[in-house]
C-alpha cells in the first residue's frame, strides 16, 4: 500500500533526487504581475509535527459534538441522526484524503483556495475563499452563543448575555496578540482537554446505560421504538445532515496549517489518516450513546421548546449525579474556546492566501515580525465581534440558526470544490508529464479516483438536503422566503461571488498544460528524508503507535 495514508513511494537517502533539494520561491499575481511572496513577510513554520498531531486529535471538536448533537436528536430521532452523521463522517475521510495529496505536495497556507486558483479558475478561488472565510466567522459567532448556553447552566440567567459574550471575546482575541507558538500550545492544551472529556463521556455513558446513578435506569433502547427512531421523514434527515456537516466541519484546518508546518510530508500525511478516524469514532460513538440515553422529545435539548443544554449533561442530571455535570461543563467550555480560536486563525490565513494570489488587496498578505498576518487577523476579528453581538438584537436561537446555516452550506460546497480541484490537479499532472507521486516519499490518496468521486457524491447529497430543507421546512409551515434564504445563504455566497469576480475581472479557465505546478512546491530537506527513512524502517506496529502517541 505505497500510496495510502501511512506510506509513500520510498527511497533511501542516497537515492534522493538532488533536483528536489531546492524549493521554488513562492510567488503571486498582483495586477497581472508576478510578486514574490517574500515581499509580504513569512508565516513562520512554528507548528511542530507533534503539535499538529495533538491538535489534529481534537480539531473541530466542540459545540457540534457536545451540544448541537442534541438539536439533531430532537430533529430526526436517533436512527435518522445516526445515518446523517455516518454519511458526513465518511465524507470527512474522502475530503482529507483528497485534500491531503495536494497539501503534501504544495503545503501553502490557504490550501485548497490556492489550488482552485492555480488549477481551475481564480474566480472559483475567490468565491470559495470568501465563503470559507464567512463560514468560519459564523462558526466563531455560533461558539459564542454556545459559550453563553454553557455558562448559563450555572448563571441561570442572572448574568446578562452581553456580558457573557464580551468575556468570551476577550478570552479568545487576546490570544492573537501573542506569537504563533502561544496559539499552537493553547490549541494543544485545548485538544488534550477535549480528548480527556471524550473518554470521560465514554465511561460515563457506559455507566449510565447500565443504570448508574441514584435515579438512573438501564437503557433498553426504548427511545428507538414506537416510531421515535426515524422522525420527520426526509426533512428530518436533511436537517440532521446539515447539522452534521456543521458539527463535524470541513476539516481543512489541518490542511491550512500545512503552510506553517515544519514537516508537511509527515504531518499532513498523518493527519489525513488520523483526523477522519478520530472524527468518525468520536462522533459516531457519541451519536449512539446519546440516542440510547436521552429521549428525542426532551424539552431541554437544543432546538426543543425549553432551554438549551448539552445532552450529556442532561443524561448525567437525569441519573441524579452530582459534580460530574459541572466537570463536563467546564471541559466543554474549554473545548468551545479552542474551536473559537481556530475560527479566527483559519479566516485570517484564508484572507492572506487570497491576498497573495492577488484576489484581494495584497496589503492583507503582510505578516509582522512574529509571522502573523496582522491586518487579516484584525479584519477577521472585527467581523467576528460584529456577528457575535448581532445575536443580541436577533435573539440567540434565531441568530444561531443563521450561523449554522451559513456554515453548513459553505462547508459542503467547498467539499465539492476540493473534489473538482483534485481532478483538475491530476489532469495538469498528466498534461505536463509530472511524476510527482513517483518522487521520494510521494503521497497519493487511497484508491484514487474513488476518494474525490465519493466526496462529490456526498456533497451532491448534502446539496439535495439543503434545497429540501429550504423549500419544505419542518413544522409544516410551508415555503417562506426567509427560510429559503437562511438555508441557502452560504451557497449563494459562493455562486454570486464567483460569478461576479468572473465577470468583473474576466479571469481565464486554467489550461492544464500550463497550470502552475511549481509555486509553493515542497521539496524534502535532507533532514526530512533522514527522518522519513528512519520512520519507515520501523515495524508496522510502531508506526501505528505514532497515531496514538501524545508525546
Amino acid at each position: 500500500m505505497a500510496s495510502n495514508s501511512d506510506k509513500g513511494e520510498k527511497t533511501s537517502l542516497g537515492d534522493h533526487d538532488k533536483s528536489t533539494s531546492l524549493e521554488p520561491a513562492r510567488t503571486s499575481l498582483e495586477h497581472g504581475q508576478i510578486v514574490s511572496e517574500d515581499a509580504f513577510g513569512d508565516l513562520h513554520r512554528s507548528f511542530t509535527p507533534r503539535q499538529i498531531h495533538i491538535i489534529s486529535l481534537g480539531s473541530s471538536v466542540g459545540s457540534g459534538l457536545f451540544i448541537a448533537i442534541g438539536k439533531a436528536l430532537a430533529t430526526g430521532g436517533p436512527g435518522t441522526m445516526f445515518l446523517a452523521y455516518l454519511m458526513v463522517c465518511t465524507g470527512v475521510w474522502a475530503n482529507l484524503q483528497t485534500l491531503g495529496e495536494m497539501t503534501v505536495a504544495f503545503p501553502t497556507s490557504g490550501n485548497y483556495i490556492d489550488y482552485a486558483g492555480r488549477w481551475v479558475d481564480p474566480s472559483l478561488a475567490f468565491g470559495a475563499g470568501f465563503a470559507e472565510w464567512f463560514g468560519w466567522i459564523a462558526v466563531f459567532a455560533a461558539e459564542a452563543e454556545f459559550f453563553v448556553v454553557l455558562v448559563d447552566y450555572w448563571a441561570e440567567g442572572k448574568v446578562p448575555q452581553a456580558a457573557l459574550l464580551s468575556i468570551f471575546l476577550v478570552i479568545c482575541l487576546v490570544v492573537f496578540v501573542m506569537p504563533n507558538k502561544a496559539f499552537a500550545w493553547l490549541q494543544c492544551i485545548g485538544s488534550l482537554v477535549k480528548i480527556v472529556l471524550f473518554f470521560i463521556i465514554i465511561g460515563l455513558s457506559l455507566a449510565l446505560i447500565a443504570g448508574a446513578g441514584p435515579t438512573g435506569s438501564i437503557s433498553d433502547g426504548s427511545y428507538w421504538k414506537n416510531g421515535m427512531a426515524f422522525q420527520n421523514g426526509f426533512g428530518g434527515f436533511a436537517n440532521c445532515a446539515l447539522l452534521a456537516i456543521w458539527a463535524v466541519g470541513d476539516q481543512v484546518f489541518i490542511g491550512i496549517m500545512g503552510g506553517e508546518a515544519k514537516s508537511p510530508r509527515y504531518s499532513m500525511a498523518h493527519a489525513a489518516t488520523l483526523v477522519p478516524i478520530r472524527v468518525g469514532f468520536m462522533y459516531m460513538v457519541c451519536v449512539v450513546f446519546i440516542g440510547l440515553l436521552v429521549p428525542s422529545d426532551d424539552p431541554r435539548l437544543l432546538g426543543a421548546s425549553g432551554s438549551a443544554a448539552s445532552p450529556f449533561v442532561i443524561a448525567a442530571t437525569n441519573a441524579g449525579l452530582k459534580v460530574i455535570p459541572d466537570i463536563i461543563n467546564v471541559c466543554m467550555i474549554i473545548g468551545i474556546v479552542a474551536i473559537a480560536l481556530e475560527s479566527i486563525y483559519l479566516p485570517s490565513r484564508i484572507l492572506r492566501t487570497m491576498a497573495v494570489q492577488g484576489l484581494i488587496p495584497t496589503s492583507l498578505a503582510k505578516c509582522d515580525d512574529l509571522g502573523r498576518p496582522r491586518l487579516a487577523l484584525g479584519i477577521s476579528s472585527v467581523v467576528g465581534i460584529i456577528m457575535t453581538y448581532m445575536s443580541l438584537s436577533g435573539g440567540g436561537t434565531t441568530a444561531l440558526n443563521w450561523f449554522i446555516s451559513i456554515t453548513s452550506a459553505s462547508f459542503f460546497s467547498n467539499w465539492a470544490i476540493i473534489s473538482f480541484t483534485n481532478f483538475r490537479f491530476h489532469q495538469a499532472l498528466r498534461a505536463q508529464g509530472d511524476k510527482i507521486f513517483d518522487q521520494t516519499y510521494g503521497w497519493r490518496s487511497m484508491a484514487w479516483p474513488f476518494m474525490p468521486a465519493y466526496l462529490m457524491v456526498v456533497s451532491t447529497m448534502l446539496l439535495v438536503c439543503l434545497m429540501y430543507a429550504a423549500i419544505s421546512p419542518l413544522g409544516g409551515g410551508g415555503f417562506t422566503a426567509i427560510n429559503f434564504f437562511q438555508y441557502t445563504i452560504g451557497l449563494l455566497v459562493i455562486v454570486v461571488f464567483t460569478a461576479a469576480y468572473k465577470l468583473i475581472m474576466r479571469t481565464k479557465w486554467q489550461d492544464p498544460a500550463t497550470a502552475d505546478l511549481t509555486t509553493g512546491r515542497h521539496a524534502l530537506s535532507v533532514e526530512e528524508v533522514q527522518f522519513l527513512d528512519e520512520y519507515y524502517r520501523r515495524p508496522v506496529w510502531r508506526r501505528i503507535g505514532t497515531y496514538l502517541s501524545l508525546v
